[in-house]
């Protein structure tokens, strides 16, 4: 009987010792637990926050190069479906465009879209390809002999820094397909359907008399235009190309665009009218004829705008970068 009790207790005594011993371990591994998620030994700390790799910055020079790819790259695709830069490169239409011999030629903007929604209209300003019949050229095109000097004069050309292609001529449109047009009245003015234009653009040159050579009626077929420069003592356009009649007409489809803006030099800024001849007195188009130009010159200068922003804010930055270096 006495053996029997002594080893139950002695069982009990082994069971409380596990019971302890288990106990132990799991405040141990709570301790272990708690100490894991507070390295830093308080309790409820959240941990110490990674610090954030500073971002590191171009060079300016590395920079450049894309800055000025992104910007020929928009100047292009501009110049091919949007707005197109021409030099003025003749006096055939003063004093509406400088072009005068010894002098600056203008640079004007000339709208490529327009046409896309519309047809052109008696009175507007235009650049175009010289019609094959046209046998005359108010200039010669300076290019090299050297075939790559040639080609950079044409890209610069196409952006408005050099002489353009002889082949693109400017004139204003003074009748179009289906009318009747010829010169003069008594009163020394070109008739469209026999009713007299008013030209006020017309400009007459100090050393010649203030008279347009006559010429007979022509019926301009559909699809064509009849053209003639301001500077009506010193243009070679429609009257005489080719012979006169229809060897001096324009195809519709020859036309590039219209003539929106003067955009250097900065002295003569200033929308190209467009106020129509045949309408007398119409001043009503007047705030359109020079509000569409002031758009298009805004359109135009906003990726100059663009990336002179843009050439501030790395300079600024290498500048920045420069001074904190030891």
């Amino acid at each position: 009987m006495v053996d029997v009790a002594h080893s139950r207790n002695n069982r009990d005594n082994e069971d409380e010792g596990d019971d302890s011993t288990n106990r132990r371990r799991d405040g141990d591994a709570e301790k272990s637990a708690e100490s894991d998620a507070e390295p830093d030994g308080e309790p409820g700390a959240e941990p110490p926050a990674k610090p954030r790799r500073k971002r590191k910055q171009r060079s300016f020079w590395k920079e450049l190069p894309i800055l000025i790819g992104v910007a020929l790259l928009l100047a292009l695709l501009i110049q091919t479906f949007v707005a197109r830069v021409f030099v003025i490169p003749s006096e055939s239409m003063e004093a509406t465009l400088h072009g005068c011999p010894g002098c600056y030629g203008d640079r004007v903007l000339v709208d490529k879209l327009v046409y896309g929604f519309g047809e052109p209209e008696p009175g507007e300003v235009v650049v175009f390809k010289r019609p094959g019949t046209w046998n005359q050229s108010e200039f010669q095109s300076n290019r090299s002999s050297n075939a790559f000097v040639s080609w950079l004069q044409d890209v610069g050309a196409a952006f408005g820094l050099a002489s353009p292609d002889e082949d693109d001529v400017v004139k204003r449109i003074v009748a179009v397909g289906g009318q009747r047009v010829e010169c003069c009245d008594d009163q020394n003015r070109v008739l469209v359907d026999g009713k007299p234009l008013d030209e006020s653009y017309v400009y007459w040159t100090p050393t010649a008399e203030p008279k347009q050579a006559s010429f007979a009626p022509i019926d301009v077929p559909d699809g064509m235009l009849f053209v003639l420069g301001d500077n009506r003592n010193n243009s070679s356009d429609s009257r005489y190309q080719g012979g006169g009649g229809r060897n001096g007409l324009v195809p519709v489809d020859n036309v590039i665009g219209k003539v929106r803006w003067v955009v250097l030099p900065p002295a003569r800024w200033q929308g190209v009218g467009d106020h129509n001849p045949q309408d007398v007195g119409d001043a009503a188009a007047l705030g359109i004829q020079y509000g569409f130009p002031l758009g298009g010159g805004l359109l135009a200068a906003w990726p100059a705008l663009w990336l002179g922003r843009r050439v501030r804010t790395t300079l600024r930055t290498a500048a920045r970068s420069a001074g904190d270096e030891p």
